[in-house]
């Protein structure tokens, strides 16, 4: 393909070039042909008019002049024989003195020139009419005017016209000549151009496009030299100096590509330690309150079994202590549960959850806290799809550390007897192409009416171990945990806060469709089904 198109375009440039060529030689030939055939015919025209001079009779008066009667005779015969149409002699006075033409339609401009001749004694040519030639629009006529002269002394003036289409015949004709001698020309040096160019250019690049297909990585000289020193040669060498280079930096960039994959995955490694520490952070100070309200359970059990050792209780009684036990117990054991729930390792599995559901149960196992005790925790969970993609066990993390951060920020103000946690959400449709990757999103709102954020710390909040908390208090991991995950997710985290005013965590998560929302629901009541 690549030597075909070659040989084409070269052909192609080849014969526009000489046609080109061509035309412009025969343009400036038929041009140089046309002003050389003209001044011949102005030649010839003054040389006849130079012959009437010996052929007038005059007489003592100087200004009366008249041709002898041998000229009048033989006047129209020479004159149609020398190929001129019309003629006009004036004497001095500016007189017709002999006119002769047959349908000459250019008698009154020979006569004006010829008034003009007498007046300067001067030669003169004009042209006039218009004929098609041999390019385009040419003059019809030529009309040569020249004084008559006796004894230096202008006694007299003739002009005479001269048609032109003799001379455009001879001009077209040997346009035609030319045409046929620049088709033949084109064709010949055409053919010689190619076939030269064809093995200069073309048969090298042939060969170079060949080995290029047969490139293997071991081969040591790939491009094979040419035996003449030329640009061809040169390319060659500079070909297989690329191609090594490339072939270093090759094994160059595998190494670097190992070494990144390396620290990719050891990357992933520290970022998962991080999760997990940082939980395990959060469930330790989750561990006090969940301990405490632990206690009230146990040591209700422990009161009902003292109650089923005496031996004066009914058989009812007995069964009621036996049926408020094993319910204290369960509720032990969800605690437990939930704790566990959060405890354990991210399966980083991604799939279908509710946000809502999630909300929730981070709440109800945070609730139990000491922070919590003077603080209200309102719920407005208004959008209708809450379905995302994602890790669950990574969301509840999420949403225990802001619930945490916002319980902080309202336990360090003086009355924080009155503190308030408000957790909305909003489905966002339609979200402009400039502003999200992804045009349907679940914006979810932490609002406190805690101590805030200034301004200088605001943009720092989500980096890594940056912490405004007292030494002891905070890893400063936890929004940068957060950032970390929901970016993982293709969601994106936001803060936006006054000093003394509280503080807004604003997260959004892109939302799974209706279609995809209605799938997972099957799927997942199938796999009940099926259990």
């Amino acid at each position: 393909m690549f030597a075909h198109g070659l040989k084409t375009n070269i052909a192609v440039h080849l014969t526009v070039l000489l046609v080109l060529a061509m035309l412009l030689l025969d343009f400036v030939m038929i041009i140089t042909a046309r002003r050389d055939l003209l001044g011949s015919e102005i030649s010839r025209g003054y040389t006849f008019i130079s012959g009437m001079e010996a052929n007038i009779m005059f007489f003592p008066e100087p200004d009366n002049i008249t041709a002898n009667s041998d000229f009048k005779d033989d006047f129209g015969r020479r004159l149609k024989n020398a190929g001129f149409s019309c003629a006009v002699v004036m004497d001095a006075k500016k007189n017709r003195v002999h006119f002769y033409g047959e349908n000459c339609t250019l008698q009154d401009e020979i006569e004006t020139l010829t008034r003009q001749t007498i007046r300067s004694g001067d030669k003169a040519t004009r042209f006039f009419g218009s004929t098609w030639g041999f390019f385009g629009k040419q003059s019809r006529n030529l009309i040569i005017s020249a004084p008559l002269l006796k004894n230096g002394s202008v006694v007299a003036g003739a002009s005479i016209v001269l048609p032109l289409k003799g001379i455009h015949k001879t001009l077209r004709r040997t346009q035609y000549i030319l045409l046929i001698y620049i088709f033949i020309n084109t064709f010949v040096f055409s053919f010689i151009g190619f076939y030269r160019l064809s093995r200069i250019i073309v048969k090298p690049l042939q060969r170079l496009v060949k080995r290029a297909e047969e490139y293997r990585e071991d081969d040591e000289m790939f491009f094979l030299y040419e035996k003449e020193d030329n640009d061809f040669s040169k390319l060659s060498k500079a070909l297989n100096s690329m191609l090594k280079q490339i072939a270093d930096d090759k094994e160059r960039l595998r190494t670097t590509v190992m070494s990144l994959e390396k620290a990719n995955i050891d990357l992933k490694q520290a970022q998962k330690e991080i999760i997990q520490a940082e939980k395990l952070a959060s469930i330790g100070r989750l561990s006090s309150g969940i301990a405490h309200e632990m206690g009230n359970p146990i040591g209700i059990v422990i009161g009902y079994l003292e109650l089923l050792k005496q031996n004066d209780i009914s058989e009812e009684d007995k069964k009621e202590f036996i049926l408020r036990t094993e319910n204290e117990i369960n509720r032990v054991n969800t605690i437990i549960k939930q704790l566990l729930d959060f405890s354990k390792p991210s399966s980083e599995a991604l799939k279908a959850v509710s946000v809502h559901s999630i909300i929730r149960e981070t709440i109800d196992v945070f609730k139990f806290q000491p922070l919590m005790s003077n603080i209200e925790l309102n719920l407005s969970l208004v959008a209708e799809n809450d379905r995302v993609m994602a890790d669950p066990n990574q969301l509840r993390q999420v949403f225990l550390n802001l619930l945490i951060n916002a319980a902080d920020a309202i336990s360090s103000v003086e009355d924080h007897f009155e503190g308030k946690i408000l957790i909305t959400s909003e489905a966002l449709q339609n979200i402009p192409a400039e502003s999200s990757d992804h045009p349907n999103m679940l914006k979810i709102s932490y609002i406190d009416n805690g101590s805030g954020i200034s301004k200088e710390n605001l943009g720092n909040i989500f980096d890594p171990f940056y912490t405004t908390k007292e030494p002891g208090k905070g890893t400063g991991l936890g929004l940068s945990v957060c950032f970390m995950i929901i970016q993982g997710i293709g969601g994106k985290i936001q803060a936006s806060s006054e000093q003394g005013k509280g503080a807004t965590i604003n997260i959004y998560l892109p939302l799974m469709t209706i279609q995809a929302v209605n799938g997972e629901t099957d799927k997942e009541n199938l796999e009940m089904n099926n259990g």
